[in-house]
């Protein structure tokens, strides 16, 4: 073997074999271009990007790992999509689902509703912690004095 050489496979490798795949038809509706990365949630894409959220929810591109499929402004294209597996559990992105995917989309979106009483509250307990654990405003010098002190 020579160092660097590639050894090649003939034929075509196929990637998430089994896996059901279906087909969206979407269109960047922003001014913008848009990526979508290959485990990007799909369903919570930016939303410039116009497609059936729903039917997308759980799933990602039928891309490759690594790759993305770029969507320049007014662009409309098919793309395949293939569900996530394993554990099934959705965190970060847009933070629509932070979760498990097994409950109906339906189910999980009023679920996400509150009235707006509740997300003040929800937030307000959060925001008093940050403030408790923020730095005074005046830490540099208090690290001045600090460091005074200690000599």
């Amino acid at each position: 073997m020579i160092p660097g050489e590639y050894r090649l496979q003939d034929g075509e490798i196929a990637l998430c074999e089994g896996r059901e795949r279906i087909t969206l038809e979407v269109a960047n509706t922003g001014d913008r271009p848009v990526q979508v990365g290959s485990h990007y949630h799909f369903a919570e894409a930016n939303p410039a990007l116009v497609f059936d959220r729903d039917l997308a929810r759980g799933r990602r591109l039928d891309v490759a790992a690594g790759t993305a499929i770029r969507f320049e402004p007014g662009q409309s294209r098919e793309v395949t999509l293939i569900p996530f597996v394993g554990h099934r559990r959705i965190y970060g992105f847009r933070g629509e689902v932070m979760g498990e995917l097994s409950i109906a989309p339906e189910a999980e979106r009023k679920a996400s509703i509150a009235p707006e009483a509740e997300r003040k509250a929800s937030i307000a307990p959060e925001a008093e912690r940050n403030a408790s654990t923020a730095p005074p405003s005046n830490a540099l010098e208090a690290n001045d004095q600090d460091k005074g002190a200690s000599s």
